[in-house]
């Protein structure tokens, strides 16, 4: 089937990554949908909007339908939305980290349950989640974000190899710091410690100076565009030179010297 026959979904395409894909995708010929948790007006010509919210299973349910009602098929889900929480793992209530599971990793879950009835009887589909390098390493004043991201990590391969016989494959895309309105829309600590102040500062300030050099969306949406047309799609892509390096060390580097220099580039004491 070509590409101009196909119908994708990107969730929170509203902006950054999510916005940018669901662009790439249909300069790629898809014909695409995007998702919001609030309305918006179409970002681009070409891609049609609707209101989801991740974290009801009503809203996604019914997002899926009108997409099946509309086109009859769904050949890709692009699970993007998601949200970011920075400070100590301790400065933040059960509550405020069910809550960023329930976007991250369950928002996700419901996309993909809801998708995958339709991609089993068409014997075809891709699912791209976006994970991070975060989901490779550990993240000092991030720790229940990388959470969701390891997590993702782990539910993704495990359901690529569930759903493989059925022609639909799972990918992961995991990008470095990435200039998008992420950093605006960081989420702090429902309880904050003055033990943990002064270093959640620093984290927030090597976070600000990251995205002076961090890479633009695009580089995210050239393997957006690989995992979603190609034959045998890899199971993981790290996008950009920073995350392909962060992938090598952690991989290679012993344990010992990785964690010296993870301590070093957030600036903690030694």
């Amino acid at each position: 089937m070509s590409q101009n026959n196909k119908v994708a979904i990107v969730t929170g395409a509203s902006t950054g990554i999510g916005q940018a894909s669901a662009k790439a995708l249909h300069q790629a010929g898809f014909r695409v949908f995007g998702t919001s948790r609030r309305a918006v007006a179409s970002v681009s010509e070409g891609i049609a909007m609707i209101t989801c919210d991740v974290t009801d299973d009503a809203s996604v349910k019914k997002a899926v339908e009108k997409v099946l009602d509309t086109t009859g098929r769904i050949d890709v889900l692009v699970n993007n939305a998601g949200m970011g929480l920075l400070g100590g793992a301790e400065e933040s209530s059960i509550d405020q980290a069910q809550a960023l599971f329930d976007v991250n990793l369950f928002g996700v879950i419901r996309a993909t349950n809801a998708v995958l009835p339709a991609m089993r009887d068409q014997k075809a589909g891709r699912i791209v989640n976006i994970s991070s390098v975060l989901g490779l390493i550990p993240a000092p004043f991030s720790a229940l974000y990388s959470a969701t991201k390891h997590a993702l990590e782990g539910y993704s391969e495990s359901l690529d190899h569930e759903v493989r016989s059925f022609g639909i494959r799972v990918c992961l895309l995991e990008p470095a710091y990435t200039r998008t309105s992420f950093e605006q829309n960081l989420a702090f600590p429902d309880r904050t410690l003055d033990a943990y102040a002064t270093a959640r500062a620093g984290a927030n300030s090597l976070i600000h100076d990251a995205m002076n050099t961090a890479d633009a969306p695009e580089v995210v949406v050239e393997s957006l565009i690989e995992a979603v047309t190609a034959a045998s799609p890899r199971p993981r892509y790290t996008c950009g030179k920073v995350a392909r390096q962060v992938r090598v060390l952690r991989r290679f580097v012993p344990e010992r010297m990785f964690d010296k220099s993870l301590r070093k580039q957030m600036r903690l004491p030694a």
